[in-house]
């Protein structure tokens, strides 16, 4: 009978550590624990919403003698364990266990679980705003008109429903007008309703 060799890691989402993670490992570890945390640190504010300062993730790896790639590969690995275990609710001391039986050395391991706990929330709140979402509304308006004569609509006095949006989709707003029947609009309704308690039911 074969044992099952596959490791499961709760900042994975119970699934197996991707390869590409536990190859960036061991660039983790030749980086000091004090500048891994102070990389942390520029890799969460991005997270945030807030300017990443490059120069100075440049200066923090220079002792290692990082090239451009091995940056670029710090930078990724950091933003997938730090994304996945706030979107997993992987505790701080659990993903220390769990960086540590991937092979980073517990000191690091130590470091970038601070940095983790302190802005966890903070991190989890700006996931779950940007998580399924391309686009918001900044704005709603709507009427009722009653249509008392028309040669389009086959019942007299159905009324219509006017709805005006603003929709946000990064920096730009654009304005979006609607007109439906208010059988169509209790259908929307339905579809809205049944879409937000099956996005509750995941969180």
């Amino acid at each position: 009978m074969l044992e099952n060799l596959t490791q499961r890691f709760r900042f994975c989402g119970d699934l197996d550590c991707p390869d590409w993670v536990l190859a960036e490992i061991s660039t983790l570890a030749k980086i000091s624990s004090v500048k891994l945390k102070l990389i942390c640190a520029q890799v969460l504010k991005e997270h945030l919403g807030e300017t990443i300062d490059y120069e100075k993730i440049l200066k923090l790896t220079a002792d290692a003698r990082f090239e451009s790639g091995d940056i670029k590969a710090t930078v990724a690995v950091l933003c997938f364990i730090l994304s996945s275990a706030a979107k997993h609710n992987v505790s701080g001391d659990n993903l220390s266990s769990e960086l540590q039986q991937l092979g980073l050395p517990r000191e690091h391991a130590v470091s970038l679980c601070r940095s983790y706990e302190e802005k966890q929330t903070a991190l989890q709140e700006t996931l779950k705003e940007n998580s399924l979402r391309l686009s918001r509304f900044s704005s709603l308006s709507w009427r009722v008109d009653q249509t008392l004569r028309s040669s389009i609509l086959q019942e007299v006095n159905e009324p219509i429903v006017q709805l005006n949006l603003c929709v946000k989709e990064s920096a730009v707003s654009r304005p979006v007008s609607l007109t439906m029947s208010a059988s169509k609009l209790r259908v929307l309704l339905t579809e809205l309703k049944q879409a937000l308690e099956m996005m509750n039911s995941l969180n």
